[in-house]
């Protein structure tokens, strides 16, 4: 792929303060887009927007919570102002607390359907007028992505409970909206990985798998994944990408 095929494209990635989502940036950044990278932590985000820059990338850093919807409306409503659409939208942000249903923080349930379900509806629903607005452009397309779960196929355990329930719904409710604006010319695609090592793997999180032994798949791989979608000609749309590590089994 040539640094060409994305420029003059605008990104906003969500959850872009580590892992998936910083790979994601500097992965499209480096095909030619301009990245608007979002997350809670801006310190992180500042790095991310210097590192990209230094390379030659175009960057811009919103802090924001997506589970504020008020906040995520005004940070769209920004973007909307300064580039007039959104052609490629990742919806990367997540929180992950897996316990026995018994054992399990009601306030954890919630904070995951806060991130995982209302994130993304939040994002969404404020982006696609900046969304279908892409659309017309040299590229004739534009695209939404979400990060799900191979938990959003399978219950990979019972103490997945919450998660894999959260990770279901994104997957529903992009294939819900992919049959809508499939007409509209916005693709609409989900990207399931297995374990992936980041800091959610890496003790960040309760019950979550343990990315510190074996292989497990690199942040990268995702972001290659999410770069492989929206690259493809106009006339094709790659709805779901299931990616596990060579060896995992569930």
């Amino acid at each position: 792929m040539t640094k060409e095929r994305l420029s003059g494209t605008l990104a906003v990635i969500t959850g872009a303060s580590s892992g998936i989502g910083a790979a994601t940036a500097r992965a499209l950044a480096s095909e030619g887009a301009t990245v608007v990278v979002l997350a809670r932590r801006l310190d992180r985000l500042t790095e991310l927007v210097a590192e990209i820059e230094s390379t030659g990338g175009t960057a811009r850093a919103r802090e924001v919570d997506v589970t504020d919807a008020d906040a995520v409306s005004r940070v769209i409503a920004s973007i909307g102002e300064e580039f007039g659409r959104i052609d490629i939208l990742v919806n990367n942000a997540g929180f992950l607390s897996n316990r026995p249903a018994v054992e399990a923080s009601l306030a954890d349930w919630h904070q995951m359907v806060d991130v995982n379900i209302n994130g993304v509806l939040n994002t969404t629903h404020a982006a696609l007028p900046l969304v279908t607005a892409a659309v017309g452009g040299a590229r004739d397309i534009a695209d939404i992505v979400t990060i799900s779960s191979v938990a959003g196929r399978r219950v990979p355990r019972p103490e997945s409970n919450v998660y894999s329930a959260t990770k279901h719904a994104v997957t529903a409710f992009s294939e819900a909206i992919r049959r809508e604006l499939a007409e509209k010319r916005v693709r609409v695609g989900v990207v399931e990985p297995g374990v992936v090592r980041s800091e959610m793997t890496t003790g960040d999180s309760v019950g979550a798998p343990d990315a510190t032994q074996g292989a497990p798949l690199l942040a990268e791989d995702i972001a290659d994944a999410i770069v492989y979608i929206v690259t493809r000609p106009a006339h094709a749309a790659v709805n779901e990408i299931l990616i596990r590590p060579s060896e995992q089994t569930l």
